[in-house]
């Protein structure tokens, strides 16, 4: 059973691997730099969590491939723009990121504003040329990936991070700051899949909606257990780092056996909204797993 979703996904990664490339600029173009830093960005490794998210879900709702193929790429796109701001100076200042030099070490801090800066609007115009899709569905999914990404999801949390630095902040106000700064990213790529299934029943929406928003949480979660507990060859970025910025953090405020625990039950929630979906659900609930037994 492993070998077969190994197997599925391996396919996802070079599915969305290929897409990304198709879609950005070669780095021979001019402005060469800047292309070559958009690439790098993109293509310095990482897991590819979200776009697996999108086609596990869209296989779990029977949405073709091909039609997946531009929000994969799309959420990839913005999930790298966010790592590059993430990373600078001005934020966490962090000098590794998977195992490599941050992008703006790599190149400098202005490259990396820039290429940050053409990402995001690279995502929205592989949104707006998704084929299979009709107008409507297509407006509903660019507003659906607008809204995750803006003040009132990724970068509103990212914000709340910002500002939470040094302070002591509630357990509910912890998971709200990391619904938005990572959930609402995680959410949209499931829920991205629900919008291009056809005459899906309300119901199944509503289970896929509280399947990505659970499990987004229990992803910052588990980050922040990796920051305490994981070794920065392991995790390819500096351990520990939380703590030296002052982080508002779950294992910071109740420890790690207690957010170990509330990750777990995290999972089993987000396990339950798949029940009614049976076997054809098995690739997002070994993604789940993963999501929370990654590093253990």
């Amino acid at each position: 059973m492993t070998a077969h979703f190994d197997n599925r996904i391996a396919h996802y990664v070079a599915r969305v691997a290929d897409a990304l490339d198709k879609a950005l600029p070669p780095a021979t173009q001019a402005p060469k730099r800047l292309h070559d830093a958009m690439r790098y960005a993109v293509f310095n490794g990482g897991k590819r969590v979200r776009p697996l998210l999108v086609y596990a879900a869209g296989e779990c709702l029977g949405v073709r491939e091909e039609t997946l193929d531009a929000p994969a790429t799309a959420i990839e796109l913005i999930h790298a723009f966010s790592l590059v701001h993430d990373d600078l100076p001005a934020m966490d200042d962090d000098d590794i990121r998977r195992g490599k030099p941050t992008l703006h070490r790599q190149f400098d801090e202005a490259t990396a504003i820039l290429a940050a800066d053409a990402l995001q609007p690279l995502a929205f115009s592989v949104l707006a040329g998704i084929q299979d899709a009709t107008s409507k569905t297509r407006v509903q999914l660019i507003k659906l990936v607008a809204d995750a990404v803006g003040s009132v999801g990724m970068t509103g949390g990212q914000s709340m991070d910002l500002a939470a630095e040094g302070q002591t902040l509630s357990a509910a106000e912890i998971e709200h700051m990391y619904a938005l700064k990572t959930g609402a990213l995680i959410h949209a790529s499931v829920a991205s899949a629900a919008l291009l299934a056809e005459d899906l029943p309300e119901d199944q929406v509503s289970a896929m909606d509280a399947f990505g928003r659970t499990i987004g949480v229990a992803f910052q979660i588990k980050d922040d257990i990796l920051d305490v507990e994981g070794e920065t060859e392991v995790i390819g970025k500096q351990s520990g780092a939380d703590q030296r910025l002052g982080k508002a953090t779950y294992p910071g405020l109740v420890g790690i056996e207690e957010a170990r625990s509330r990750c777990d039950s995290l999972l089993r929630s987000a396990l339950e909204q798949l029940d009614d979906f049976g076997s054809d659900a098995d690739s997002l609930r070994w993604l789940a797993r993963f999501i929370v037994e990654r590093g253990n």
